[in-house]
């Protein structure tokens, strides 16, 4: 069977490496039912697209902090306001936003902390477009020390960025109260399992947690939709 969990380097003007990597949703499920039968119900139970990576990651990061704390149809309606803001079809430049007063951010549905997280990590990109355009050339965890540097970005956004931009394999954001959820579901647990015990009982899953957290949000919520 072909593998399509690949990596893809890509020479950028001779500045850095891009690396593109592809999560194979059906080949991480081979490997998952024997590392972990107890998960084969939970594996045939969908059908999940591969993860495909994303190359804007300043748009990556501010529907991450749009989308904290919301569901996603009002998430998503938020989101497509913040861009009607801007006359053309491009997604908004750094500049761009953090030139938009705060008090509009606020008036498109945006909490007045998120209005002020949105022109932080605009302002993030523009003091500093290398660190945060390379970010696919640092370890999962390092990327998430980068990203929390910036105040409004949290060890979620981080994890979402992981997961859906990046598109690493071994991501397993346990304090997402839908992932939670999915867990108790599942696996048939009286409450919302402890973060703790949920990070404990995915190391049997590792390095393919990432497809573990696809099937655990379906199971309740559907497909993760941006």
């Amino acid at each position: 069977m072909m593998d399509r969990q690949w990596t893809l380097k890509v020479e950028c003007k001779s500045i850095y490496v891009v690396k593109i990597e592809i999560v194979n949703i059906d080949h991480s499920k081979e490997i998952l039912k024997e590392l972990d039968p107890g998960l084969i119900r939970l594996l045939d139970g969908f059908e999940i697209d591969d993860l495909i990576p994303e190359k804007n990651y300043f748009k990556s990061l501010i529907r991450s902090i749009i989308y904290q704390q919301l569901s996603g149809a009002s998430a998503k309606a938020i989101h497509d306001r913040f861009i009607s803001i801007y006359d053309n079809d491009a997604y908004p430049t750094p500049k761009q936003v953090l030139r938009t007063q705060l008090e509009t951010l606020h008036s498109i549905g945006l909490s007045k902390f998120k209005a002020k997280y949105v022109h932080n990590i605009a302002e993030a990109f523009i003091n500093d477009p290398i660190k945060y355009e390379t970010l696919d050339q640092q370890k999962d965890e390092d990327i998430i020390d980068i990203l929390i540097e910036v105040k409004g970005v949290g060890l979620w956004t981080a994890q979402m960025f992981l997961m859906f931009t990046l598109n690493r394999p071994d991501v397993f954001p346990a304090t997402d109260l839908a992932l939670q959820k999915g867990f108790k579901f599942y696996f048939g647990l009286g409450q919302l399992p402890k973060v703790n015990e949920m990070i404990e009982m995915s190391q049997k899953w590792r390095p393919h947690r990432t497809t573990v957290s696809l099937f655990l949000w379906r199971t309740l919520e559907g497909p993760f939709e941006w």
